[in-house]
């Protein structure tokens, strides 16, 4: 057997350390992001009675890594979010490259099923 070849075993070692490492990631980008913002909002009194939706800048990707990108400590919070959504996303996507390399056709187009409906739910209320 070559060292190359994608074995079930090989295929779960991966796929471990791609969401183990997804979540991490997410874990700690929350975190500074939430330092961020406790030290520089902490002090403040919240105001309960008045809703504050998000602001527009933290409504799409781009502004969300922008603000992360300037060290926003709420972009931040939802850059590690957002990364913690698509974890999940990218195992799938690994999982139809796994499959191709398989050579498991059926396996393949079950999880291209299911990618389809994880970016349709994602994605579809804007197409």
């Amino acid at each position: 057997m070559a060292s190359g070849h994608w074995t079930d075993e090989r295929v779960d070692r991966a796929l471990g350390n791609l969401l183990r490492t997804g979540v991490l990631l997410a874990t700690v980008i929350v975190f500074c992001g939430a330092v961020v913002f406790l030290a520089r909002h902490g002090h403040e009194t919240p105001a309960y009675g008045v809703f504050r939706g998000e602001p527009e800048d933290l409504r799409s990707v781009v502004g969300i890594v922008r603000a992360a990108a300037r060290a926003s400590g709420r972009g931040l919070v939802q850059l590690g979010l957002l990364l913690l959504v698509a974890t999940p996303v990218a195992r799938v996507v690994f999982s139809v490259g796994a499959f191709l390399a398989q050579r498991d056709r059926a396996f393949v187009l079950i999880t291209l099923v299911v990618l389809s409906l994880l970016l349709y739910s994602l994605f579809g209320r804007q197409l």
